[in-house]
């Protein structure tokens, strides 16, 4: 698969009551067309901002990020706009996302209306055959956000982000808001649709349960940086970085052969305006080395034991080589 995305060495960084907050520190990877990619850490460690970095929602302070072969953050504002018609997002709150004053038929053909798309009887057509996509009734299209519940008003977000035929689609945390009972059918949609569509997905998420059901790959982010990035089943079989196996802890599972011990972190992520020297991990982490302290570990291609080489920043393992990114 060629590369659809790749985002090399990016930065986010805001000034704050005069100090700056480094929201995404050096963030580097790649996304291939009909990719899942999930993007997983905790609350505050930048996985919101990625997204809309990416899409140029939020400026990156610097970097690159290449979309087909293009690097965007060199266009216009105009020719942004119209590279959006490949790149979409879904939000975390569907009714925050949707505007209350317009009908649904208004709010899914409005992007097409914007770009220019269609006449008016070709886009009444494009927005019932989204609407029947994502599982809603025919008559959806002549009422309002408000007379849907969560999960339906999920459905219509996503099918307002499909209507343009994207290539890329963000999905930035689209089921922590809704009911448990409704979670497993908005994910089972988004796979059902990335099939389809052949779409690509950053799938952002705190809940690595979530992320595994949709991901392909997953990377693991801390304070603004990735600390590992692999495919689904080595993540879970076989994490490498102490992040990694801390999270990946707290994930329950109802057969004990998989259960793992508890890994308990101390203290709270450190404050991105004055992240601490080294690995931004070593002050919470069970096994930090003296060099931790003052050496930032790049994310590098390292030996695994028990698995394949995959890209860790992480000084416990030795033997790192190949490009840094």
């Amino acid at each position: 698969m060629s590369a659809l995305l790749e985002v090399t060495d990016l930065k986010t960084h805001y000034a704050s009551g005069g100090t700056t907050i480094r929201a995404l520190d050096g963030v580097s990877f790649t996304l291939a067309e009909g990719e899942v990619l999930g993007i997983v850490g905790e609350s505050g460690c930048g996985k919101s901002t990625l997204g809309r970095t990416i899409l140029r929602l939020v400026e990156p302070t610097s970097g690159s990020i290449r979309f087909q072969g293009e690097d965007i953050t060199r266009l216009g504002r105009r020719a942004m706009i119209q590279r959006r018609r490949q790149m979409q997002v879904v939000f975390q709150d569907p009714f925050g996302s949707l505007n209350p004053r317009h009908r649904v038929g208004e709010i899914v053909v409005e992007p097409l209306e914007v770009h220019g798309i269609g006449d008016r009887r070709s886009r009444a057509a494009r927005v019932a055959e989204l609407l029947a996509l994502v599982g809603l009734p025919a008559d959806a299209a002549g009422r309002y956000p408000h007379e849907f519940s969560g999960g339906q008003r999920q459905r219509i977000a996503i099918a307002r982000a499909l209507v343009l035929e994207p290539k890329l689609l963000i999905a930035d945390e689209p089921v922590s808001a809704l009911d448990v009972s409704i979670q497993s059918q908005i994910i089972n949609l988004l796979a059902e649709l990335r099939v389809r569509l052949g779409l690509a997905m950053l799938f952002i998420s705190h809940d690595l349960s979530v992320i595994r059901h949709v991901s392909d790959r997953i990377a693991v982010m801390y304070l603004g940086r990735i600390v590992e990035i692999a495919t689904t089943a080595e993540i879970f079989d076989n994490p490498a970085h102490p992040y990694t196996r801390a999270l990946l802890s707290a994930v329950p599972h109802t057969d004990p052969a998989r259960r793992r011990e508890r890994i308990l972190l101390p203290g709270e992520m450190p404050d991105p305006a004055h992240p601490p020297g080294g690995c931004a991990f070593h002050t919470r982490c069970h096994h930090a080395l003296p060099r931790c302290a003052v050496e930032r570990p790049l994310l590098t291609l390292r030996p695994i034991d028990g698995g394949a080489a995959r890209e860790v920043a992480c000084h416990l393992i030795e033997g790192g080589k190949g490009r840094d990114v």
